[in-house]
């Protein structure tokens, strides 16, 4: 049986990081939003002020998987939680539990700190929201997801300077 171990990411895994941000992409058929580069994770992992934290599953030493949070606040909770920008297993570790030792890597990390949550998003057509479900995540159906960006936060910020 191999062998899965989590590890922090360090700062020369940022090509590897990258690689599996453009895998992700792929699957979720949009490889052409990825406009990231190594140094974009090298400055906002590993530079002054650090936005976000990984951490690296490795099936029998080799990179299998990834997942990427970055810090939130629950005013109501009046403590952080994580967000999972991104959690990502290689399709030939998927039949290895490299996804859910992530996840429980995350979780630990979580509770370590004292934080109240953890949060992610999953996109309605990816087959891993019965994964999500068996974890113990809970779909918040009555919260729906809003974004600005482009053109629209360019605007908004532009609004009574």
């Amino acid at each position: 049986m191999p062998t899965v171990t989590i590890r922090p990411a360090v700062e020369s895994d940022c090509a590897v990081i990258l690689r599996f941000v453009r895998e992700l992409a792929e699957f979720e058929r949009e490889a052409h939003s990825v406009k990231a580069s190594e140094e974009d994770f090298r400055r906002d992992g590993w530079g002054e002020h650090p936005v976000f934290e990984a951490l690296i599953a490795e099936l029998d030493g080799v990179p299998a998987g990834f997942a990427l949070t970055f810090l939130t606040y629950s005013t109501w909770e009046g403590r952080p939680g994580l967000f999972v920008e991104d959690l990502y297993v290689t399709p030939e570790a998927r039949t290895h539990g490299v996804g859910r030792k992530l996840l429980s890597a995350v979780a630990r990390r979580a509770v370590e700190r004292g934080y109240r949550r953890v949060d992610l998003n999953v996109l309605d057509w990816n087959p891993a929201r019965g994964f999500y479900d068996r974890v113990g995540f809970r779909q918040m159906k009555e919260w729906l997801p809003y974004r600005l960006t482009g053109d629209g936060l360019t605007a908004l910020a532009e609004e009574n300077p």
